[in-house]
């Protein structure tokens, strides 16, 4: 009895971490029984279905200790993953802000309880509905699933996989997000070559204020055509998931 106690937990724990950082479940919109029980009820149909690799009744305490910091450590690593890929629409949405000048208003970000930009927050809405209306949201469940196929409760990759799997998570994320707001940091930088030239035209025009009014407009007007996009990041998304998840 104990030994199976032991296996059911070192799932809960996988479970519980994973869950703890990846989007959608980690939110602070969702109640914490609510949670819980998402968790404890995957756990038990995992628990069902995945098979303990070694002798729960020969593991010691000190040993049962590192088997669920190592479950701990596996679920935090796949969920931060995820979290950092999901963060690419945000980001890329932060590099525009900076160009409208919107960088001085925030916002509250309901998901996460802190304070946002607001242009951002609006690219990772439209991303998220995108991404529930495809399913996206049946991903995070096959990679818990997955995970339990390739590494089976007990069993981990190596540190050096799960590093290496985050840390270019991080470099993906960036590149990605720079690549996705290029178009439109272009498009702002043909703005200020054209405002550069209308202040040496006619100087006493207020350049500044007509700026800044040029720049928020052209930025919600371009902000359409990066729609098309931010629905390419979904294919987009499972492709890296499936390179960088060490599953």
């Amino acid at each position: 009895m104990i030994a199976k106690l032991l296996g059911f937990i070192m799932i809960l724990t996988r479970v519980s971490s994973f869950f703890l950082i990846v989007p959608f479940f980690s939110w602070k919109t969702i109640p914490v029984r609510v949670k819980v029980a998402i968790a404890f009820l995957l756990s038990v149909f995992f628990a069902m279905i995945t098979p303990i690799n070694f002798d729960c009744s020969q593991v010691k305490p000190l040993q049962a200790v590192l088997f669920l910091a190592c479950e701990s450590l596996y679920g935090l690593s796949i969920g931060l993953i995820l979290f950092v890929l999901f963060s690419v629409i945000k980001i890329s949405g932060q590099f525009i802000e900076r160009q409208m000048g919107l960088t001085m208003g925030s916002v509250l970000d309901p998901t996460t309880g802190e304070s946002g930009q607001p242009f951002g927050m609006l690219m990772e809405t439209l991303f998220i509905l995108i991404f529930l209306s495809m399913d996206g949201h049946h991903l995070f469940l096959m990679v818990i699933s997955r995970s339990f196929e390739a590494f089976p409760a007990g069993t981990i990759p190596t540190l050096t996989t799960l590093v290496n799997g985050v840390v270019q998570s991080f470099t993906v994320m960036f590149v990605t997000a720079l690549r996705l707001a290029a178009p439109l940091l272009a498009m702002f930088m043909m703005l200020l070559v054209a405002l550069a030239v209308l202040a040496r035209v006619a100087p006493e025009m207020n350049i500044l204020f007509i700026s800044l009014t040029l720049r928020v407009s052209m930025g919600l007007l371009m902000a359409t055509t990066f729609l098309p996009f931010v629905k390419e990041y979904v294919t987009e998304f499972s492709q890296w998931m499936n390179k960088l998840l060490p599953i």
